[in-house]
């Protein structure tokens, strides 16, 4: 029978998984060896999660007992392991008949058991890809000095990795297993059961009794942000959190939206989330860079915002109104009226000395066009006025020119 269920579960469980050649060649290729005897420490932070891989990859090898034993470690750890309950189960069943499928699927299988050959799908499938931990998204992604950590979700992957911001220099710290909506991405409307792309930035943790479904903690993310509510994007209620305090996991397309992590991946989290500072960039189908990351387009981008700013206190208003799209829109204003706005406003305005601080820049992820968040608190001083204010702009490029499409305050 062990035969049996090793055939099944290699064949089953990695054969048909869609994101990797997943064949006996590439399972033998990443060897028990290759993960257990000379590990990555970095990738086994979660024990849980590795524990899952070891059995998992003793499974394809046809070590079903010592896969058991692996297991059965593993559930006294988390005993509420939904995912790790149903290996168990197919591996004591293995013992006493041919097993047909990874839990036992057959025509008349539930939602759930698939629900967690996805899961089983996703997570082994973080450990056996080429992935280089240090390098980076294909996006542009740089934070001020006063954001210490950068959040990047790959819903495709149901992985959240975080990253430290180090003397302008971003450094890989840990990825975590997560759940997005049950209706997959792109947000558009209230209930419609998907997790939204884009750039969002974590609020402060709620602290209001909250129900079990939440877990541990929950932190609000600003959907729908300034791009989602001038392109008509409705709902509301986007988190990250935690899971029911009788579940360890949920599969990979489970929630209403927001993004779930483990209660204890969440509480691991939470020091480390500033709010209204922390980036959490939602995106799908990540490609990835050398440690560079895009270097060049940070140049060109930053220069853009300096010669931007450069004309905005020379105060001449055609020169400015030059770095706006013509598509550009805010607050219920179109570039006509933007225009027209600061044309009248600009001769009675004192000599203004114009500052820019604490300035980040991130790519918005599948955008059709190239487009960038612009986050920073400008200062304004004059014979009449002293003052701070959180903007946000949105750089967008036209013909190779990057432009404002969108600005207002936070």
């Amino acid at each position: 029978m062990a035969i049996a269920v090793n055939k099944v579960l290699t064949y089953l469980l990695l054969a048909t998984m869609t994101l990797l050649p997943w064949n006996a060649t590439a399972v033998n290729h990443y060897s028990f060896t290759h993960f257990f005897i000379k590990p990555k420490p970095e990738i086994f932070k979660n024990l849980a999660e590795a524990l899952l891989v070891k059995s998992l990859l003793e499974i394809t090898q046809g070590k079903n007992s010592q896969a058991l034993v692996t297991i059965n470690q593993l559930l006294l750890i988390k005993p509420d392991f939904k995912l790790a309950n149903l290996i168990r189960g197919d591996l004591l069943m293995a013992q006493a008949q041919h097993l047909q499928a990874f839990g036992n699927v057959n025509k008349k299988s539930t939602v759930a058991v698939h629900d967690l050959q996805d899961e089983a799908r996703v997570r082994i499938g973080r450990y056996l890809s080429n992935q280089q931990l240090d390098a980076l998204p294909n996006l542009l992604i740089a934070p001020s000095d006063q954001q210490s950590h950068v959040i990047v979700v790959d819903t495709d992957k149901s992985r959240l990795y975080l990253y430290r911001n180090e003397h302008n220099s971003l450094t890989y710290e840990s990825d975590y297993y997560i759940t997005v909506g049950k209706n997959g991405v792109v947000k558009q409307n209230e209930g419609d059961k998907r997790t939204p792309i884009g750039v969002y930035f974590v609020g402060k943790k709620l602290t209001q009794p909250l129900a079990n479904i939440y877990g541990d903690a929950a932190f609000p993310l600003n959907y729908p942000n300034e791009w989602d509510a001038e392109h008509g994007k409705k709902g509301s209620g986007i988190w990250m959190h935690g899971t029911p305090t009788n579940t360890y996991s949920r599969p990979p397309r489970a929630s209403d939206g927001c993004v779930v992590l483990t209660n204890e991946d969440i509480k691991t989290l939470s020091p480390i989330l500033q709010t209204g500072r922390t980036p959490v960039i939602i995106a799908n189908h990540l490609k990835w860079l050398g440690a560079e990351n895009n270097s060049s387009e940070k140049k060109a981008l930053k220069e853009a915002l300096d010669s931007w700013l450069h004309d905005w206190k020379s105060q001449n208003t055609p020169k400015y109104l030059s770095h706006y799209s013509h598509n550009f829109s805010s607050n219920g204003l179109n570039y006509k009226q933007w225009s027209k706005q600061k044309y009248s406003a600009q001769p009675s305005k004192d000599i203004t000395n114009i500052s820019l601080s604490d300035i980040s820049m991130f790519s918005y992820p599948d955008a059709d066009k190239k487009l960038v968040v612009v986050d920073f608190l400008q200062g304004s001083q004059s014979p009449h006025l002293s003052n701070k204010i959180h903007k946000r702009q949105y750089w967008i490029q036209e013909n190779n020119i990057w432009k404002i499409i969108y600005e207002g305050s936070v």
